[in-house]
């Protein structure tokens, strides 16, 4: 699971299929909400502020 910045999304999906052989579901933080679940502040990669989800 990858949470990013725009600048990042291509790097998490390519992340995401090398590890899981299989094509991620991307999915607008301000989209989504999970129990017991805060979406972090930062870019996984970067540190910038996040906007995507890439499960």
């Amino acid at each position: 699971m990858y949470v990013v910045c725009n600048d990042d999304l291509d790097i998490a999906i390519d992340e995401f299929v090398e590890e899981y052989l299989q094509p991620p579901d991307v999915y607008m933080l301000d989209k989504v909400y999970f129990t017991n679940w805060e979406s972090p502040d930062r870019c996984s990669f970067c540190g910038k502020k996040p906007i995507y989800l890439v499960v």
